[in-house]
C-alpha cells in the first residue's frame, strides 16, 4: 500500500501529460501530492520532513511553472530536491556530526555505528547522483525525454533501496541472532 500512495503522484503526472500536456500534467502533479500527503497524514498522524519539503517543491516549482507558462521549473524540482537533500546529510554528519539516517531510522533499526556512517554516505552519493542526472536530462533533452526519464527513472530508487535492503540485511540478522525469543 505504501509504495502505491509513493508513486500516485507521478503516475498520474504522467498519465495527464501524455493525454494533456506539461501544465495540467504539473497541476494533476501539485494536487496529487496534496493527495498524497494527507493520505500519510491520515495513516501516521504527522508528516516527516521529507514529506513537507517535498510538498513544498511541487507546490512552489508547480506554480512558477504554471504562471511563468515555463515547464523549466517543474523539471528542476527533483534536482533541487535530491541536491538539498545530499547537502543537508552532508552537513549534518560532517559539521554537526550528526547522522540524520540514524537520528529518523534508529528507533526502527539496530545498526552498529560504522554501518550508519555507510549508509549516510551512500545516502548523499545516491542523492547527488539523482541531483546531477536530473539536472542533465532536464538541461539537454527534451521535456518528452524528461519525463520519460522521471517515470522511467523511479528504477534508481527501487535499485538503491533493494541493494540497500541486502547491505543491511546481513546486520539485523545478526542482531536477531542475538537476541533471545520468548
Amino acid at each position: 500500500m505504501k509504495i502505491l500512495i509513493d508513486f500516485f503522484p507521478i503516475l498520474l503526472f504522467f498519465g495527464a501529460y501524455k493525454f494533456y500536456g506539461i501544465y495540467i500534467g504539473t497541476s494533476v502533479l501539485m494536487v496529487a501530492t496534496v493527495l498524497q500527503m494527507a493520505l500519510i497524514y491520515g495513516i501516521d498522524h504527522r508528516l516527516q520532513a521529507m514529506h513537507k519539503i517535498t510538498l513544498a517543491l511541487v507546490l512552489v516549482f508547480g506554480t512558477l511553472t504554471l504562471v511563468l507558462h515555463d515547464d523549466r521549473f517543474i523539471k528542476w524540482k527533483p534536482t533541487v530536491l535530491y541536491a538539498a537533500m545530499a547537502i543537508a546529510l552532508a552537513v549534518a554528519v560532517w559539521i554537526y556530526k550528526k547522522n540524520f539516517l540514524k537520528l529518523l531510522l534508529g528507533s526502527q533499526l539496530t545498526l552498529p555505528e560504522p554501518v550508519w556512517m555507510r549508509l549516510n554516505i551512500l545516502w548523499i552519493g545516491y542523492s547527488a547522483f539523482m541531483a546531477l542526472i536530473n539536472a542533465y536530462v532536464a538541461a539537454y533533452y527534451s521535456t518528452e525525454a524528461w519525463v520519460n526519464f522521471k517515470l522511467w527513472g523511479y528504477a534508481f530508487p527501487l535499485v538503491f533501496i533493494v541493494g540497500q535492503g541486502f547491505y543491511i540485511a546481513r546486520y539485523l540478522a545478526a542482531d536477531d541472532a542475538k537476541t533471545p525469543t520468548p
